[in-house]
């Protein structure tokens, strides 16, 4: 069974329910299933929220978390833009809704934190949703590398050497952060497991062996 069933109950314990919010959800959830989704799909949507769950106790606003968690990728094209327009997606849904103006603009600008995951240190709902949609990385052997076959499948437009070359840029950007998760829970929980495989990959893609930390 997917993941539309627990979701469409996410939802519903998000939002009060009512017609406008059904169909926003309803149309969340089709944006989230488009066929050239392979990691950014419900499944990926549904480990983000469960991830936000684990690190509760760490976030500020969790509604404002959660509904981010949902717009985050909601408009998904593998443009550099993708995060801006997502986030434009939610000031002009969430209003619909009766969300609270301040509400909507948190919302908006937690979605524009996830291009970069540079959230401030002093940003508790950034940083758990950064951590949230980061905690992949720190996952079983098992579920990353089912995350990397799915990134690929997301670029098959791409040649075999331009990924391979663009996908060590991003592992390398992502190695050299001093922490790659920024809540006690996710570093405690994700961090060396994240390093180890980001070193596997990155040794792996360019045939190096250097050190796995």
């Amino acid at each position: 069974m997917g993941p539309a069933g627990e979701l469409r109950r996410r939802w519903r314990l998000l939002v009060p329910e009512t017609q406008a919010s059904a169909a926003l959800g309803a149309a969340l959830l089709e944006r989230w299933a488009e066929p050239h989704r392979r990691y950014h799909d419900q499944r990926h949507l549904l480990q983000v929220l469960e991830a936000v769950d684990l690190l509760t106790e760490e976030v500020g606003d969790p509604t404002a978390v959660r509904l981010a968690a949902w717009f985050h990728d909601a408009v998904y094209a593998g443009r550099p833009d993708d995060e801006d327009r997502s986030a434009t997606l939610a000031m002009t849904e969430l209003p619909t809704l009766g969300v609270d103006g301040d509400v909507v603009g948190r919302v908006a600008g937690l979605v524009r934190m996830t291009r970069h995951h540079d959230p401030n240190a002093d940003d508790l709902d950034g940083c758990v949703l950064s951590d949230a949609d980061l905690a992949v990385l720190g996952s079983t052997p098992d579920r990353y590398r089912a995350y990397v076959r799915a990134v690929r499948q997301e670029y098959t437009h791409v040649s075999d050497e331009a990924f391979r070359a663009g996908r060590a840029d991003v592992l390398r950007a992502l190695l050299a952060q001093p922490q790659l998760f920024r809540t006690r829970l996710g570093r405690a929980q994700w961090e060396a497991p994240a390093r180890r495989q980001l070193h596997a990959e990155l040794a792996k893609l360019t045939g190096s062996t250097g050190s796995t930390g």
